[in-house]
Order: C-alpha cells, then sequence, then structure tokens
C-alpha cells in the first residue's frame, strides 16, 4: 500500500510532522505512556492489572507459557504502521527496508504489501525474499565485500540496482553480467561525515571498511571506471553515515557532499545521474527519554537540501533512496525471559535468565543499554539495582546493567525487553549450543508463530560425525 500526500505538502517540519501524525514526534498520549513505563514499547502495549503486558491485544505472560522462553514477540501492526510514517513522509521517494536489522518471509510479505522495497546485504537473504515472493525489481543488494556466489545470484535473479562498495568488485561484476544485458549499479560513497550512536556503527568517514572515498579520490574513479563498462549502467550515488543517528543534520551534510558530486561528474563526464540513496540508520528510543529519529522532519529538511543544491547547481533533481530498518522493526519487537536464579554478592544484584549474548549480542558489542520490565505477576517491593546477565560462559554477557527492578524478582519470574525488534535474532548464534528462539507475531489478539525455535535436532544436523 502506497500512501501519498497532499499536493500542498507543508515545507515547516513542524506542520508536516502534525499532518503526519508522526509517532517519533506526537505526544498525544506520550504521558499515560510514560507513566506506565511504555514509552520504548510498541503504541499497542498495555500495561494489565495482573501486573502483565498484553501486546497486539497478546498476553505476555500467557505467550511465554505458550511458546517457551526465550520469545520473541513481533507487533505486525506497529511495522506496518512504521512501514506507512515513511512512505507518507518519503512519497516520491523509493522507501526500502533494511533485512540486516531483520528477515523473514512474513517480514517480507509485510514490507512488500506496505509498498517498500527491500536491502540486503548476501546472496541467503536475497533468496529468502525472492523465494517469498518479493520482486526482484524492488530491491537492492548491499556489501563491502560481496562473494561471487552473491554478485551471481543477484544477477541471476534480476535484483533492481547493485550497490558497488569497491573498484575490485566493479571488473568483477562486469566480468559475469550476461553480455546481452545491463546491470543497473549505483557507488557508495564516503562523504566524510561522523555519525552514530557508537564508533562501531559510525560509517561515514574515512579508515573504515565501507565505500570509496570523495577526499581521496576513489569515488570519482569508481565512476570512471564504471561508465567503462558496456554492461554496467551507472545510475546514483549510495551513502549511509552510520547508525542509531538521532539528529537530521547529519543527512543534510550528506545529501550537500553527493550533490555537489553529481555535479563534478555531470561536468567531468556529461550525465546527470538520477538518483540518490541516503540509506537508513535512524535512531530508535531503548530507554524512556532517549532520543529517537523524527521521520517527519528528516523528510523536510533532506527535501528543502536535495532540492535548493540541485537548483544551484543546476542540476535536475534525483529520485531519493532511503533504507530505514531498525527504526521500522525495532520498537516493534518485546524479547521475554524467565529468570533462572538471583545472585548477590557485596555490590552488585545478578538476574540470570534463560536467554543472553546467543539471542542479543548488543550490549557486548556496542554496550547498548535496554530497559527490562518484570511482567506476569504485580509487586510492590521497592525497586533495587539489578544486572540482567544471560546464561553464557561469558562474563560480558549482560542484557541490561544496573537497572531499577522489584526488589523481590525471583526464580521463575519474567522479564520482557522492549525494543528487540532489530539486531536480535538477525545476529544471534549457536553459541553454547543454545538454540535460537522464536519469533511470534502478534495482532489483533491472536499470535501465530513465524519462525519457530531452533531445536537440538536443527543444530546436530549441521555436524556430520567422524
Amino acid at each position: 500500500m502506497t500512501v501519498s500526500l497532499p499536493s500542498s505538502v507543508p515545507s515547516d517540519p513542524e506542520a508536516l510532522s502534525r499532518l503526519l501524525g508522526d509517532k517519533d514526534s506526537d505526544n498525544s498520549s506520550g504521558s499515560d505512556r510514560d507513566a506506565d513505563g511504555l514509552s520504548v514499547w510498541p503504541r499497542s502495549a498495555r500495561p494489565e492489572a495482573d501486573g502483565d503486558v498484553s501486546v497486539g491485544g497478546v498476553s505476555l505472560a500467557e505467550a511465554a507459557d505458550r511458546f517457551g522462553t526465550p520469545v520473541y514477540v513481533l507487533d505486525e501492526q506497529e511495522v506496518r504502521e512504521r512501514c506507512r510514517t515513511y512512505r507518507t513522509a518519503f512519497p516520491e521517494a523509493d522507501v526500502v527496508y533494511a533485512a540486516k536489522a531483520f528477515l523473514c518471509r512474513a517480514m517480507a510479505h509485510w514490507v512488500q504489501e506496505e509498498g517498500l522495497g527491500l536491502d540486503v546485504c548476501s546472496a541467503g537473504e536475497l533468496a529468502l525474499a525472492v523465494t517469498s515472493g518479493f520482486p526482484p525489481e524492488k530491491i537492492v543488494m548491499h556489501g563491502n565485500a560481496k562473494s561471487p556466489e552473491d554478485l551471481r545470484t543477484a544477477l541471476r535473479l534480476g535484483v533492481g540496482r547493485i550497490v558497488v562498495d569497491s573498484t575490485s568488485e566493479i571488473a568483477r561484476l562486469a566480468a559475469i553480467t550476461p553480455p546481452d544485458t545491463r546491470q543497473k549499479v549505483m557507488v557508495r560513497v564516503v562523504p566524510g561525515i561522523a555519525a552514530g550512536g557508537h564508533a562501531k556503527v559510525r560509517t561515514g568517514t574515512d579508515d573504515q571498511k565501507f565505500g570509496l572515498s570523495i577526499t581521496d579520490g576513489s569515488a570519482q574513479h569508481a565512476v570512471t571506471r564504471i561508465l567503462d563498462q558496456p554492461h554496467l549502467e551507472l545510475v546514483g550515488l549510495h551513502c549511509h553515515i552510520g547508525s542509531q543517528v538521532a539528529t537530521v543534520k547529519p543527512y543534510v551534510a550528506a545529501v550537500r557532499r553527493l550533490v555537489g558530486l553529481l555535479a563534478r561528474i555531470r561536468d567531468q563526464h556529461g550525465v546527470a545521474l538520477p538518483q540518490l540513496n541516503i540509506g537508513g540508520g535512524h535512531a530508535i528510543a531503548y530507554r524512556p527519554g532517549e532520543e529517537s529519529m523524527s521521520v517527519s522532519v528528516l523528510a523536510g529538511r533532506v527535501r528543502a537540501e536535495l532540492e535548493d543544491g540541485c537548483a544551484q547547481a543546476q542540476l535536475p533533481v534525483p529520485r531519493l533512496t532511503l533504507e530505514p530498518g531498525r527504526a521500522v522493526v525495532g520498537p516493534a519487537g518485546v524479547a521475554v525471559y524467565r529468570v533462572l536464579a538471583v545472585k548477590r554478592t557485596a555490590e552488585h544484584t545478578f538476574v540470570a535468565v534463560d536467554g543472553g549474548m546467543s539471542d542479543n549480542p548488543r550490549p557486548a558489542l556496542y554496550g547498548v543499554r535496554y530497559a527490562p520490565r518484570l511482567i506476569g505477576r504485580p509487586s510492590s517491593a521497592p525497586p533495587r539495582l539489578v544486572t540482567v546477565v544471560g546464561r553464557h560462559c561469558e562474563a560480558g554477557d549482560v542484557l541490561a546493567d544496573e537497572v531499577a527492578l522489584p526488589g523481590d524478582v525471583r526464580p521463575g519470574d519474567l522479564l520482557a525487553v522492549p525494543a528487540a525488534g532489530a539486531y536480535h535474532l538477525s545476529m544471534a548464534s549457536g553459541y553454547n549450543m543454545v538454540g535460537r528462539p522464536p519469533v511470534v507475531a502478534v495482532s489483533d489478539g491472536i499470535a501465530r508463530v513465524l519462525v519457530r525455535r531452533e531445536s537440538l535436532d536443527d543444530m546436530s544436523r549441521r555436524d556430520v560425525g567422524l
């Protein structure tokens, strides 16, 4: 489903925000959600009288009993609403969902039905999407080091665009492109902009593995080489400046620099590239009070900068593409764990649960902080600071450090972690041979399994024996 803005779109970001009802900017029910401690939960989340929380009309405690723990609960309507927010804010752009955040067959169907394209990073993600019925022409293939199999699969299945990330990839791709075809490609440009919530997710600066630099001329050289390849069609530039970016300013700066490069390409080669991809990386709030990206403000500022910059450079305005992932699925997911042990030392209280870094490695990788909540029973005990830890044999297996939970938390209790939809299961591992949790979709009071729990038999089948 594609939603269009009225013909007279307000240029003022705040007015646009009001028009869209942007949930990142709409505070109409914010005070109630803050009071309930649910400000970073799916919009459908409701506190229940027995201390439980329901999402999509489904009790999380009942879901835990029915499907076991750990379990990931995904609010289908939240995903769809967030897709619609992007389509409404960017009616004339290509919005492609970044599959690396989380992908399964149902997720591919949802984003397709809501009018989004798809951004994949491997032959595996691509094959899952296409075999689920996703139109390959609406898929963008990424990756800083695409394997020959990745490229062959992309060509065989007919992806819409391939983002070139290195000069060696140009020759490799040109060599395997069928002689009677032209593959559309974009160049991933490093604009020299530092943005993102952690050093390990800042991808817009030089001296990291992604993209081709404007500063040292690598991007310009790649453009020249692609234009010399008869079987490659250069359709535009791409950049991705980082992840968990909460402010609009870095995107505006990136657009300004890429428009400058588009003008230089026009002057040098006589080619006006028709597309510009500004990536994703839009921040969400993991804990109450944290900043998130306002999609409506982003749309207004980026559109204004792109139109003004192209007018000054006497360029046609390219078609915009953006790639939200976390901002679509992250707030829609809730992870539910069962407490296995409570251990008190001289200085700390450790609450150990039945999951951990095998289903959520982000705290160990980036020091990400969450706001877990006791569910399934009421408690009037005063809160105390605890550290929620996982079951794995690593001291760094910490899910939530120094968070307030009721002082009577005990084995058998359930803890729910909101904002868990992105980069948990997509980055999950088989550490300690603990099977990955299932994904359960909830909507209108109905729960259904999207991805079943990984069993010991699943893992054992890969071991071919002695």
